[in-house]
């Protein structure tokens, strides 16, 4: 299926063009043809009635008095033919021209050409013949016989050539003209629907809210429609807000009584329950922070500005650690994503970095194809390959000596899955671990989650 509107205007401008320039190149052929059959046939038609207006019965035979004046008669294989057959067994009269060539109509096509009877010239090539049967005289002196006139075929097939000729080039000169027009109003009349996808972008990208309601009347419905959408998206938004707020809210009160009723219990069980209150509140929280993805307005996020600050924050712990940074990032980089969902999925990268790492940490970023590559590299203990895709699993962890609780780099690949992107692991060069953070250089909006 042809899904590209320009092309599909163009196949119709071509198949219209076409079929229109064949029926005018009939219609003039035919007509010119016609005509030109028409002159032939009107000389040849004088030729005849004046060579009968010449003849006389001297004797009982037919005598002409003078030929015609045209000089092609008398040049053999001159262009112009006549000749005059009584009936019975008189010999023919003949021009000078058909030489020893004599016209019988047992030799005459059954076919027409142009109205015209075929048969072979003196010299081979074909004649056209025109003939008429009358008679001279009256009672027992009354003379019946034919009149043949005849022309060369090829000098009208040369005058129809002739003709032909220019008229393909006018045709052909007229179509090119036709299609690049036709090109032409595709191309301006498909404008407003560029311009329709360029304020989408801008709806997209978070620099619009709505789309203006200039242009053709033919896109104004669209638009409507459009704008009544984001109308009911944004009113969404604001309900999704809400219930996220409401949820935060509601969650607060709970788990901060039921953090003052463990304190009463033994040290071994309080610390327990504890963590699990910790892990319940991490997790809503990693819950309403993927809400929010959805609902927040896309943005261009700095790749070396979002990871200089996390670098920074991060910072204190390393330097505990004697572990030192290396930052390869170009300041032009950027991702068209929430600076919060970057944010949130490089943190998560870095801070388990930082968990393990020895000595340094590489933090670069480039392109890949259509694809912006951040990727962050430690020199501690690593993992083993086949447990790339466990450590990619929420809850999963390789090392249950570490504090920590399985989530980090899931949720780091749920939100670059939301924005079209994805998260590889891989051995360091040091023998450690190496995180790819895979976005689209023109990532999409990330779905709402309902």
């Amino acid at each position: 299926m042809i899904h590209s509107l320009h092309f599909r205007l163009a196949a119709g401008a071509l198949v219209a063009i076409a079929l229109a320039l064949t029926l005018v190149w009939a219609v003039l052929s035919h007509l010119f043809t016609d005509y030109l059959a028409d002159q032939y046939s009107n000389e040849m038609t004088s030729v005849m009635d004046s060579l009968a207006a010449r003849l006389s019965v001297e004797n009982g035979a037919l005598e002409l008095k003078n030929e015609p004046a045209d000089s092609r008669f008398q040049i053999p294989a001159g262009g112009r033919y006549w000749q005059i057959s009584p009936d019975g067994n008189e010999e023919p009269l003949r021009s000078r021209s058909l030489w020893d060539e004599e016209i019988t109509a047992d030799d005459l096509s059954k076919d027409m050409y142009c109205g015209f009877r075929e048969t072979d010239g003196p010299d081979g090539s074909p004649l056209l013949v025109s003939m008429k049967t009358m008679a001279l005289g009256e009672g027992d002196a009354k003379k019946n016989f034919t009149v043949y006139a005849a022309f060369s075929k090829p000098e009208m097939d040369a005058a129809l050539e002739s003709y032909h000729r220019p008229l393909r080039l006018m045709l052909l000169s007229t179509g090119g003209m036709l299609l690049l027009a036709a090109f032409l109003q595709g191309w301006v009349g498909l404008r407003p629907l560029v311009r329709l996808r360029d304020r989408v972008a801008d709806i997209r990208a978070g620099r619009s809210s709505h789309i203006g309601t200039e242009g053709p009347s033919e896109v104004k419905p669209l638009v409507r429609e459009i704008n009544l959408l984001l109308s009911e998206r944004e009113t969404a938004i604001e309900r999704a807000r809400a219930r996220a707020s409401d949820l935060a809210h509601g969650l607060k009160t709970p788990l901060t009584v039921l953090s003052h009723l463990v304190e009463a219990l033994p040290e071994g069980q309080r610390d327990t329950a504890l963590q699990q209150i910790e892990l319940v509140r991490q997790r809503a929280d990693r819950q309403l922070q993927a809400a929010r993805m959805g609902v927040e307005q896309m943005a261009t996020t700095s790749l070396l500005g979002i990871s200089g600050k996390l670098v920074n924050v991060l910072t204190p712990f390393t330097e505990e650690k004697g572990i030192d940074w290396h930052l390869d990032i170009d300041p032009s980089l950027t991702v068209q994503a929430d600076p919060a969902d970057i944010a949130e999925a490089l943190g998560n990268v870095l801070d388990n970095a930082v968990r393990f790492a020895r000595t340094r940490i590489d933090l670069s970023a480039g392109r890949s194809q259509d694809d912006v590559v951040l990727s962050v590299s430690d020199d501690g203990p690593g993992a083993d390959p086949e447990s790339y895709n466990l450590m990619l699993k929420r809850g999963v962890r390789i090392d249950e000596g570490t504090a920590g609780t399985g989530l980090g780099l899931a949720i780091s690949g749920d939100i670059l899955e939301a924005y079209g992107g994805r998260l590889d692991l891989s051995a360091s060069r040091w023998g450690g671990l190496q995180v790819k953070l895979m976005l689209p250089a023109m990532a999409g909006r990330p779905p709402a989650i309902a």
